[in-house]
């Protein structure tokens, strides 16, 4: 077999694979996408359907609908007296609670109950970024903390929003300082009462 026959015989081999490649990729890959996504929206769907019409437990479902609408619950702690005191205090807290330091948000997370949703702390004011307290790192005083966390899917799995509002009410007792919910407004037991669901 001369040089040319074998070039031609590897392209037309190519050729064929490549489209047999696309042929897979269009009857297997492609319909085994959507079924997936379909089921997807199914489950969530019929999940969605679940907690608004529960005949069994009517009392319940307004939480969960309320729970599922909130992506995340917010409390937010400002110090009565900023200072590099307070700062130390806040800095043995973070540690007596076992929180870690995400160095990449800049943030603090509380593992709680159920690791896989933390609670997140985060700077109040101006909002976001953290120093890492727990390594000296320099910073103006703190002047008040946000509080994070993500609701459950389910209600049943709600232990890290006790955990979550506990901590709040530590921090509001261990700092004496004003507590707001997420619009702003002053904490009353009806806001933990939501929070918990």
């Amino acid at each position: 077999m001369d040089r040319t026959t074998t070039i031609i015989l590897l392209s037309f081999v190519s050729l064929v694979l490549g489209a047999l490649a696309i042929a897979i990729f269009i009857y297997v890959i492609v319909p085994w996408r959507r079924r997936r996504r379909a089921a997807k929206e199914a489950a969530a769907n019929s999940v969605t359907f679940q907690t608004e019409s529960s005949p069994e437990q009517p009392e319940s479902t307004t939480p969960a609908k309320r729970n599922s609408s909130i992506k995340q619950h917010s409390l937010f702690i400002i110090f009565d007296q900023p200072s590099e005191r307070s700062d130390e205090r806040l800095t043995e807290w973070l540690r007596e609670k076992g929180a870690r330091y995400d160095s990449i948000k800049k943030i603090f997370l509380i593992d709680g109950q159920q690791p896989a949703n933390p609670i997140t702390i985060t700077n109040a004011f101006p909002p976001g970024e953290m120093p890492d307290l727990l390594r000296g790192e320099t910073h103006a005083p703190i002047k008040g903390i946000s509080l994070l966390v993500k609701p459950p899917l389910h209600k049943r799995r709600n232990q890290q929003m006790y955990v979550y509002v506990e901590l709040a009410k530590e921090m509001q007792t261990h700092f004496s300082g004003a507590m707001l919910n997420a619009e702003r407004e002053p904490t009353t037991d009806d806001t933990f009462e939501r929070i918990i669901g």
